[in-house]
């Protein structure tokens, strides 16, 4: 077709339709036309639109109109089989898909979903659901879907742009006193009383102490390794392999008033293989989730711990003690399993008692060295214990 100075157009063609709007058709990097994704009021709209695909396929910023006509729910599906995610993690995205994300986006395409739409979406679900840290999880399982999408070239900017939406403001978790951390333990009775103690002064998750066996217990040293992990799916089924992180590979010292309890409950109630599981239930089976949290609940509820104080939150409550022992963050990562800074950034705030005995010790400290340099009397009293007195 020609344009204005009548010469005929070298890249793609523009015609008038019945209803008066302009059509303009381009040749793909396949040869085939391709009509525009919409009409136009002019010839000169329709021109510009066509100088403007043009340059896009020159620079190599040309996309496939039709790339994106893929069914959200069905790319989301096949993405989480794809990325090889531990059963645990694969489990809360197919969760997170089912109720959260495919009512809302499954019907669509890719190419459909926009950021009028996700902003429409995720202000739904936070009035619908009062549960602000759940939609956060599905906001950034929506945008690493995307994102994905942006790789493979079905779209060409992720819509997800909202700021701070994937961020998480989970309240700060209860943490259990010593004496409740013994209370709960007897409530639990004998059987499950060293599960407790180690979940609390060991920190370790419910998937470790799950697959802890004989052969991890060093009872001479008072070691215990990790090694594996048996998270148990809703479905109740066990999985076992790598721990959470490569940092969940580890080898703890254990306090010395656990020894006791430990060397009791393997005499006691460990499986008797050399590599038999240290927790079981009363039939000698693995424990289970089920089983176990109605014994949880009823003991919380004897000792007066509040409803909300999960068996997790005995981890939340060793790794604040071990913080307040005064431990470095490299000793808090390894204690914990955690391969991230941030994760056990958590328990490094400061309490002022612990301001306290750090003041005392720093004291303490540059005295004596101050003593044997002969600058100070070792015995001087610090202007901390003058202040207690006052």
């Amino acid at each position: 077709m020609a344009n204005k100075s009548g010469k005929r157009r070298r890249f793609g063609a523009v015609r008038k339709l019945p209803s008066g709007r302009w059509q303009a058709r381009y040749p793909g990097p396949d040869g085939l036309m391709r009509p525009a994704d919409r009409t136009f009021e002019s010839k000169a709209d329709a021109e510009v639109w066509l100088s403007q695909t043009e340059a896009d396929l020159t620079r190599g910023d040309w996309q496939d109109p039709d790339a994106g006509a893929v069914n959200f729910e069905t790319y989301a599906r096949q993405w989480v089989v794809e990325r090889g995610l531990r059963p645990t993690t694969a489990e809360l995205y197919r969760r997170l898909l089912r109720l959260h994300l495919v009512p809302f986006f499954g019907t669509l395409d890719v190419d459909e979903i926009t950021a009028p739409r996700v902003r429409t979406w995720r202000t739904e679900r936070l009035a619908e659901t009062d549960a602000p840290t759940t939609v956060a999880k599905a906001y950034r399982l929506l945008k690493a879907i995307l994102e994905t999408a942006v790789d493979d070239e079905l779209i060409r900017r992720n819509p997800c742009r909202i700021k701070g939406a994937g961020q998480e403001k989970a309240p700060e978790r209860p943490v259990a006193t010593v004496e409740q951390v013994y209370a709960i333990a007897d409530a639990m009775g004998p059987r499950w009383r060293l599960m407790v103690l180690l979940g609390a002064f060991a920190t370790l998750r419910p998937e470790e102490l799950a697959e802890l066996r004989r052969g991890d217990v060093d009872l001479d040293a008072g070691t215990l390794r990790i090694s594996l992990a048996s998270p148990e799916l809703t479905t109740g089924r066990r999985v076992t392999g790598e721990p959470k992180s490569t940092a969940g590979k580890r080898t703890l010292i254990l306090p010395a008033f656990i020894h006791t309890d430990l060397k009791r409950h393997i005499e006691w109630f460990a499986e008797k293989e050399t590599d038999g599981l240290l927790f079981v239930g009363e039939k000698g089976a693995p424990f289970r989730r089920s089983t176990f949290g109605r014994k949880w609940r009823k003991a919380r509820a004897k000792v007066g711990l509040p409803e909300g104080f999960r068996f997790y939150d005995l981890r939340h409550t060793g790794n604040t003690l071990a913080a307040d022992t005064g431990a470095k963050l490299k000793d808090l990562m390894v204690r914990m399993g955690q391969s991230s800074v941030r994760a056990a950034l958590i328990y490094q705030h400061s309490s002022l008692t612990h301001q306290r005995e750090l003041a005392d010790s720093i004291d303490a400290r540059v005295r004596a060295q101050r003593a044997r340099e002969g600058q100070e009397p070792a015995a001087k009293r610090s202007g901390t214990d003058l202040a207690r007195d006052a």
